[in-house]
């Protein structure tokens, strides 16, 4: 699949890179309908970053490194995260199994209303990613419930519900709304109206802070959160912001711009970014190494360029690279 706008572009370069960012260039940037790249996204599964992830599942048990949630970065919830930020195909079996194992593996009923059981930054990640591959089971509305009653007045959420309860965590808030657009997207129906309304309350606190300062100095909450990471973890930083924003089809607001202009300051010669920082951890490979340009980045800012600045996206997009 080519096309003659693509080449000695940017998007030509994208092309050249793993399955999953051709996948993505042609979803998000091409335009390209879900029926003409279904093949693209099936290539995923079977080759590069996608297949390497698959092929360390243990086909036995259903999951990766023997665990749940840890090690990181290597358990079955964050190589799950992994594969669905990549653009796996929903419906590929091996994604649905390890989801529901891992969905019937963490989650249980709190004994009593209040009680903590699971971190509210699990609970996003294991919406987003039973969500995202469908999995119909009662506990995704008990999972619902859990989240819901623990909403702060400010709009957002906090992993420390129990000992800070009068602002929210960027962190945390921003796994919660990933899962929470799953949820809505795929078509869930329980607490449907509360979880929109949700969303758009934790948008707003987001947006209070301007994607990455204090509402209250004006200062940056912390330099990482201005570092172009990938993957992101469970870490919060201004271009997964972004490109929760974008995702969604949330409208401009005039408090994205300096988050906006950072993002922009931090492209190199030849209209591309780099991969800024890792956290630490085990891996089961290195898709992008640290300091270099990379495809996974670049294409993330664009897709949020595209949204929000649409000047920019044009000269970059038609340079060549």
């Amino acid at each position: 699949m080519e096309k003659e706008s693509t080449k000695n572009t940017v998007f030509d370069w994208l092309l050249k890179g793993d399955p999953s960012i051709i996948y993505q260039t042609y979803r998000d940037l091409l335009d390209a309908k879900t029926s003409e790249i279904k093949d693209l996204q099936q290539q995923i599964s079977k080759k590069g970053w996608g297949f390497q992830f698959l092929s360390k599942r243990d086909n036995q048990t259903g999951m990766w490194a023997n665990g749940l949630y840890s090690p990181k970065w290597i358990s079955t919830t964050y190589t799950l995260l992994d594969l669905k930020n990549l653009g796996i195909d929903p419906e590929l079996k091996e994604y649905k199994e390890s989801s529901l194992i891992l969905l019937n593996g963490l989650w249980k009923i709190p004994e009593k209303k209040g009680e903590r059981f699971l971190d509210l930054c699990i609970c996003g990640m294991i919406l987003n990613i039973c969500c995202y591959a469908k999995i119909q089971s009662e506990k995704i509305d008990q999972i619902v419930d859990y989240i819901l009653e623990k909403k702060f007045a400010d709009g957002g959420f906090n992993c420390r519900w129990e000992y800070d309860k009068n602002h929210s965590s960027l962190h945390t808030t921003i796994n919660i709304l990933e899962g929470l657009k799953e949820y809505i997207f795929n078509g869930y129906q329980y607490r449907k109206g509360e979880i929109v309304k949700s969303i758009e309350l934790s948008c707003e606190f987001i947006l209070k802070h301007k994607l990455y300062k204090s509402d209250k100095t004006d200062q940056i909450i912390d330099k990482k959160m201005i570092l172009l990471s990938w993957p992101s973890r469970w870490h919060y930083d201004i271009l997964r912001g972004l490109d929760f924003f974008q995702s969604i089809q949330f409208p401009y607001d005039i408090r994205m711009k300096e988050a906006i202009i950072l993002i922009l300051s931090k492209k190199t010669k030849d209209n591309l970014w780099k991969t800024q920082q890792k956290y630490p951890g085990l891996v089961h490979f290195d898709m992008e190494p640290v300091g270099q340009v990379g495809r996974i980045n670049t294409l993330r800012v664009l897709r949020v360029l595209k949204k929000y600045d649409k000047e920019d996206y044009f000269n970059i997009s038609k340079l060549n690279s």
